[in-house]
Order: structure tokens, then sequence, then C-alpha cells
């Protein structure tokens, strides 16, 4: 994301094909401290019993970030979007790492007047370059309820799921030459806030202040990673991190073979998502690439 803080109901069985990890859980603020940190204007974030929110009104909107970083592993969240009119918003979860050849991986969430659908941004960056937008839209509607969102990183694969449906991959091709994000410590982030110059319509539509504040609501926060420690070197964290030994150990059950590509199932619910919500693909953007971006194969 170039901005200043860089801030499935139709296959539910999806579950079942991917384990569910002893991961590090919030579900309610005496916990958030945790694993997270607010990282701008705490005075537009709230907890309410079990519930985090996000406020964005017409002063300012709110993130914040995971107080370690991780290289591979899966974050997820659990979310209510903003109902009703929330065009011009952008609510934010994604991973990064630092520096002008940052990895990241994004959801970007982009509100909508009332009645259209959300629309479901993922981004890929990969040693600082990104331009690998993909959009959805969402088979259900994300402000009625709480739906999870997550991104699975490991060595072979970047995968982004709704509700444990795999929606899209990025895999690892480096033995064809393409750049795969490998193994920068990466931070786990959120954010609410305004960006009505792009986000509804091509920024046709503005954000409508007069129904603010907008609010996003987290019931639960998950990060399950290998952790890198502050005081490790980095070449002992890639090793710890990276070694085919922690994969066989089930500590990082991401590592494991089925990890590493989808398997049937799940093949076919991204040829669904695919089929039926895809609006956009930038492989398939001629005018923006005249020639296909190398990881694309056109």
């Amino acid at each position: 994301m170039d901005f200043v803080l860089s801030a499935a109901i139709a296959f539910a069985m999806s579950a079942a094909f991917w384990p569910v990890a002893k991961a590090l859980e919030i579900r309610n603020g005496s916990r958030f401290g945790e694993l997270f940190q607010m990282g701008w204007a705490a005075n537009h974030m709230e907890f309410d019993g079990e519930l985090l929110k996000l406020k964005l009104d017409g002063f300012s909107g709110a993130g914040f970030t995971s107080k370690n970083r991780y290289i591979y592993g899966k974050a997820t969240a659990e979310m209510k979007l903003i109902g009703g009119d929330s065009a011009g918003t952008v609510t934010a979860f994604y991973m990064s790492s630092e520096g002008e050849k940052r990895n990241e991986f994004d959801f970007e969430f982009l509100g909508n007047t009332t009645g259209n659908p959300y629309l479901v941004q993922t981004n890929v960056y990969v040693e600082g370059m990104g331009n690998r937008e993909q959009r959805i839209d969402l088979w259900y509607d994300p402000t009625t309820d709480f739906h999870s969102y997550s991104i699975l990183w490991n060595q072979r694969q970047v995968v982004f799921l709704v509700d444990e449906t795999p929606i899209r991959v990025f895999e690892n091709k480096e033995e064809k030459g393409i750049a795969f994000p490998g193994s920068q410590a990466m931070g786990v982030y959120s954010s609410l806030w305004n960006a009505d110059d792009w986000a509804t319509q091509g920024g046709r539509v503005k954000t409508n202040w007069s129904h603010a504040p907008f609010v996003v609501t987290y019931r639960g926060l998950r990060i399950d990673g290998c952790q890198v420690t502050v005081e490790s070197a980095v070449e002992d964290d890639v090793k710890r991190c990276t070694g085919s030994e922690s994969g066989k150990e089930g500590k990082y059950w991401w590592k494991s073979p089925e990890m590493e590509e989808l398997n049937v199932h799940q093949s076919h619910q991204l040829l669904w998502v695919r089929a039926k919500h895809l609006v956009y693909d930038y492989c398939f953007d001629a005018v923006r690439f005249p020639s296909a971006p190398p990881e694309c194969g056109r």
C-alpha cells in the first residue's frame, strides 16, 4: 500500500482441509497487548467486551500493528465491515516487512454505496514492487456478521483466504527466475482510513461524512508464525524458520508438504471464486501491462 502507514458460506467445509492451528488468539481488550499494539489514533480505537472497534471520522482513522515480526505462518482477522454507505473508506489487513525492498501481502476492503457489494482488493509486493492487484466481490454481506480473512505464507505459496476459502494464490516460481517474497520478517497490521480519491468507483464517489463515524469491528485476531526474536541474528532466524527440520517437528505446520499447494477441493473453490466473483485481475490488463508480468504467463 502506497500510503504513510502502508497501513464462505458456499464452501464452509474448507476448514476441514487445513489444520486449526494452536495460534495465540486475541479475544478481548485485556489480551490485545499480548500480540498487538496501537499504531496510530488510539482515541479512535475502542474495546467493547470481546470486540475491538476502529473508527473513522473527519479527523482521523486508526490502526494497530503486531509487536513481533514473523517469517512464514498464518495471520487471521475476524471482522465485521462498515455497514450502510461506506463509500470512500478502506479497511486494510495485511502483512509487511520494512524498507524500500519490502514484501507485503494486502487485503483491502473497499467501501461502497448502500446496496452495492463490497469489493475486496488483494495485492502482493515483492522486493518493493507491487501493482499486482486483484479484486473480487463477496458472495455474502460482510457487514451483518463476522467473517475470517487470512493470509497463509510459506516457502511455496502465499494464499489469501476468506472463511478458509482460497480466493488468490501467489506461487513460488523462483526456478523460472520470478521473484518470490522470501525470508524477510513481516509484521501484521490493520487500519481504517479514508481513500475517497480512488477507493470507490475510481474516486468518483466520495466519502459522505454525515454518516461518520464509520466503524469496523474485530472479534478475533490470530497469528501462528515463526516469530523472529530481537536477540537473535538475522541469519539464525532465517535458518530456524526456513529449515526443513522445523516442519518435521510439527511446530511449524504451515511448512508441511500438504501446505505447499492447494488440495483438489481447495483448487475447485478457487476456480469457483474466479469464475463467479473475480472483478479485476492485473494479469489480464493489457492497457497497464502490454507485456504480461512474468508471474502471469499470459
